[in-house]
C-alpha cells in the first residue's frame, strides 16, 4: 500500500513553517500602526494548527528516504497545499479598495502566482495596501525563489524529468538519501540567497529607493518573481535601479550550485559552464536588438533604449516579469520578440523559470547530431554537452519535454479561448502561466495591466499552469496516471 505519512510529515512541517513566517507580516503591520495584524493572526494561527496537526498524526510514518513516488506526491504536493495557507491572510485581510478581503480564487491565484514566482497579480491599489499584505507577497515569492532551487537541484534530477538527470552530478548524488541531503544543500543555498537579498536590497536603498520598496523588491528580484508594490511595477524607479535590477536578476537565474561551488573556492566551474555562457550571450545579442530598433525605429537615444532594453529583456527572459515601461507601445517587432524571450529562460538550478537554456542547447547538439549524421552516414556522432557526451534518456527526456510544453501551451489556450478570452490574451496569458513568466500581452494582461477582471475560471486553469510550469511539466502531470498509483 501507498504510504503517505512521510509526504504527509514533510507537508505538515511546512505548513507550519509558512504559518510562523506569517508572523512577519503580523509584526509590520504592528509596527505601521493600521491595525491589519488580526487578518495575520487568524491566519497563522490556522495555519500553524493544521501544519502541527499533521506533523504529529504522520510522525510515526517518517522514513530516512522517499521512494521516486513519495518525491513526486511531495514535490507537487509542497507547490498545491502551501498556496492554499498562503493565500489565508488575503481571505482574511483587507486588499480590495473597499477595505474587504479577497474572494478564495483571487486570494489563491495571487498565492500560488507568488509561490511559483510567476508574477501576475490579481490585486489592485498596491500602493495602497496595508505593509503586511505587500510584504506576503515578496515573501511568498522569495520562499518560492529558494525552494525552486532545491528543487531543481535535488528532486528533478532523480526524478528524470525533462532533461534534468545531467545535473545529477551536481546535485551531489541524492539519490537513496533525498531528504537529509536536501537538507544540507539548501542551507548552503539559504546564506548564498540571503547575502544577495541583502545586498540587493541595500543597493536598491542607496540609490534612493524607499525603505520598504527596497525590502520588497530585493525579495522579488533574488526569487525571479516580480511582484512590487506599486501599480506601475517598476516604473516608479526609472533610472540606474533598473540596471542594478538587471544585475541581480541575471545573478538570481543562474545555476546556484556554481554559488557554492565559487563559495567553497573554486570559480572555474561558474566560469566555463556552457549554460552560463550562452545564457549571457543572449542577454547582451537581445539587447543590442532591442536597443539598435529603439534608436533606429522609435528615434530613442542610446543610453535610454539601452537601459530599457536590458532591464525588460532580463526581467523576462529570467522570468521575474518586472515592467518599467509598456513596451507593446514600441510596436510589433519587439512584442513578437518578448514574447518568444519568455520561452527561453534561465539557468538549471536558478530562481528563473520557463524552457531553460540548457534544454535548447541540448535541442541544437541533437539536431546538429542528426545533420552530421545525414551528409556522413558512416560515420560516428554523438550529441555533447559541456565537452560530454549526452545519454540517449536526456534526449529523449528533453525533447518530450519540449513536445510536452508545447501541447499544453495549446490546450491551455484552448481552455482560456473558451472561457471568452480574445485570441492574444489566451496565447500569451497561457504562456505567462505555464513559463512562470508574469505578464501577458494585450491590453489586459499586458505589462501595463493585470489579472484582476479575468473571469473566476480562467484564473483557476491559469493557477494550475503555474504549479504545472514551476515543476517542469511531467512532475505534476505523472500523479494523474493509473500506473503511478499502482508502482
Amino acid at each position: 500500500m501507498f504510504d503517505m505519512r512521510p509526504v504527509g510529515y514533510v507537508l505538515g512541517l511546512l505548513v507550519l513553517v509558512l504559518g510562523l513566517t506569517m508572523l512577519l507580516p503580523l509584526g509590520a503591520d504592528l509596527i505601521a500602526g493600521n491595525g491589519h495584524w488580526g487578518a495575520f493572526a487568524e491566519a497563522a494561527a490556522v495555519t500553524s494548527v493544521f501544519g502541527l496537526l499533521l506533523t504529529l498524526a504522520c510522525a510515526n510514518g517518517v522514513s530516512a528516504g522517499l521512494s521516486i513516488q513519495q518525491t513526486f506526491l511531495l514535490t507537487s504536493g509542497v507547490w498545491l497545499v502551501l498556496p492554499v495557507f498562503g493565500a489565508l491572510p488575503f481571505v482574511f485581510g483587507s486588499v480590495d479598495p473597499d477595505g474587504s478581503g479577497a474572494r478564495f480564487v483571487d486570494a489563491f491565484f495571487e498565492a500560488m502566482s507568488g509561490l511559483t514566482t510567476t508574477g501576475s497579480t490579481v490585486f489592485t491599489g498596491l500602493d495602497g495596501m496595508p505593509v503586511g499584505i505587500n510584504l506576503w507577497r515578496g515573501l511568498l515569492q522569495w520562499f518560492g525563489g529558494i525552494g525552486i532551487i532545491v528543487v531543481a537541484m535535488v528532486f528533478l534530477p532523480e526524478l528524470r524529468v525533462g532533461g534534468m538527470q545531467i545535473f545529477r552530478s551536481e546535485a551531489f548524488d541524492t539519490m537513496g538519501k533525498i531528504l537529509p541531503r536536501a537538507t544540507e544543500i539548501a542551507a548552503r543555498i539559504s546564506v548564498i540567497y540571503l547575502g544577495l537579498t541583502v545586498m540587493c536590497g541595500l543597493t536598491y536603498a542607496a540609490l534612493g529607493m524607499p525603505g520598504f520598496d527596497a525590502l520588497m523588491h530585493a525579495l522579488t528580484t533574488m526569487s525571479t518573481g516580480g511582484f512590487s508594490s506599486r501599480d506601475v511595477s517598476f516604473g516608479a524607479f526609472q533610472g540606474p535601479m533598473e540596471y542594478v535590477a538587471a544585475i541581480f536578476m541575471i545573478l538570481a537565474s543562474l545555476p546556484f550550485v556554481r554559488y557554492i561551488q565559487l563559495v567553497a573556492g573554486t570559480a572555474r566551474p561558474i566560469l566555463v559552464d556552457s549554460q552560463v555562457r550562452a545564457y549571457l550571450v543572449t542577454i547582451v545579442v537581445l539587447t543590442v536588438v532591442l536597443t539598435l530598433y529603439r534608436v533606429g525605429v522609435n528615434g530613442d537615444h542610446w543610453e535610454h533604449g539601452f537601459r530599457e532594453g536590458i532591464f525588460n529583456v532580463t526581467s523576462i527572459i529570467s522570468g521575474t516579469g518586472y515592467a518599467s515601461v509598456d513596451y507593446q507601445l514600441w510596436g510589433p517587432v519587439p512584442i513578437v520578440l518578448f514574447f518568444f524571450i519568455g520561452l527561453i529562460g534561465g539557468c538549471a538550478g536558478s530562481t528563473s523559470c520557463s524552457i531553460k537554456v540548457f534544454r535548447y542547447q541540448l535541442l541544437f547538439a541533437s539536431v546538429s547530431t542528426q545533420v552530421r549524421r545525414l551528409y556522413a552516414p558512416h560515420g560516428v556522432f554523438e550529441p555533447r554537452y559541456d565537452g560530454r557526451p549526452v545519454a540517449e534518456e536526456v534526449l529523449s527526456s528533453v525533447m518530450a519535454f519540449f513536445v510536452l510544453f508545447f501541447v499544453l501551451l495549446g490546450v491551455f489556450s484552448v481552455l482560456l479561448g473558451l472561457t471568452g478570452l480574445d485570441v492574444v490574451t489566451s496565447v500569451s496569458g497561457a504562456a505567462t502561466a505555464l513559463g512562470n513568466i508574469g505578464p501577458g500581452l494585450g491590453d489586459t494582461i499586458g505589462p501595463s495591466g493585470n489579472f484582476a477582471t479575468l473571469n473566476d475560471t480562467a484564473k483557476w486553469i491559469l493557477a494550475f499552469a503555474m504549479l504545472v510550469g514551476r515543476l517542469e511539466l511531467i512532475a505534476v502531470l505523472v500523479l494523474f496516471t493509473a500506473a503511478f498509483w499502482r508502482a
